[in-house]
């Protein structure tokens, strides 16, 4: 286990995954084992959204891959690549055409194995400063790679009737329940804030959307995307991919606590 200090703020991250971010004690980050989903975060990479009704198959220009649902990044490792008291490092690498394990196989998964045509490297990096966690994601890997990038924190909440508040609308918590699995789309929107207890900010840069989702009414996931995938059929995938160019693409989530 990671451990940040910062002020009053302290973190906690497992492998690469932030299991908590707490400020003057208060707890932001949906705890593993309540009910609601069995992970903190996670990253949705190289592709965002299902993929069952495609034969998990999704086009690139090297052909097709095959891929299960939000990609194969959260199936590979993450190791530690530096570590100070208020920042660290995680790093993941794959290369082209490697079988990957599905996790989901057999129980939620007709799939046992995913691969994807291309070689990269993926760093998830943290930085606690007072009051605030920035983290920052950086892709390098084959010039031209395709790509979707999506960040999946869950957000613990502390009330019975709290609003989120993107481009100056409010949302309430039964209207992202109603949508379901699809999840909730914000387009065009670079930050949002959830109003529960207490106030958190998700400020982004590089991803240009967001969708939110949840299934119960203690926490709710708020996730920064490139790319909203039920807007195409599955089969469509392909139309929301960006390309890697010739320097590393650099994704940006700050959390600011109020």
């Amino acid at each position: 286990m990671t451990q940040l200090e910062c002020g009053n703020s302290n973190v906690r991250i497992d492998e690469g995954e932030l299991v908590s971010f707490k400020n003057e004690g208060h707890e932001f980050i949906h705890q593993k084992g309540n009910p609601g989903w069995r992970n903190a975060d996670t990253e949705m990479f190289p592709i965002i959204g299902p993929t069952n009704e495609a034969g998990f198959n999704v086009q690139t220009p090297k052909g097709n891959a095959i891929q299960d649902q939000h990609g194969l990044l959260r199936e590979l490792d993450y190791q530690l690549a530096s570590k100070t008291d208020t920042s660290a490092s995680f790093k993941k690498m794959y290369k082209a055409g490697a079988p990957v394990k599905n996790s989901k196989f057999p129980e939620k998964s007709t799939q046992q194995w995913l691969l994807w045509p291309y070689s990269f490297e993926f760093e998830k990096c943290f930085e606690l400063k007072e009051d605030q966690l920035e983290i920052t994601f950086k892709i390098s890997g084959e010039q031209d790679m395709p790509f979707m990038l999506g960040y999946h924190p869950a957000f613990k909440l502390h009330i019975g009737n709290p609003i989120i508040t993107a481009n100056a609308k409010d949302i309430t918590l039964d209207e992202v329940l109603e949508v379901g699995n699809r999840a909730f789309e914000i387009e065009n929107c670079e930050s949002i804030t959830l109003n529960d207890k207490r106030k958190i900010t998700i400020d982004t840069q590089g991803f240009g959307h967001f969708m939110c989702w949840t299934e119960v009414t203690n926490m709710v996931c708020i996730e920064p995307i490139s790319f909203y995938p039920y807007s195409v059929k599955q089969t469509e995938l392909y139309k929301g991919f960006q390309f890697l160019g010739d320097t590393d693409a650099i994704f940006k989530v700050n959390l600011k606590v109020d």
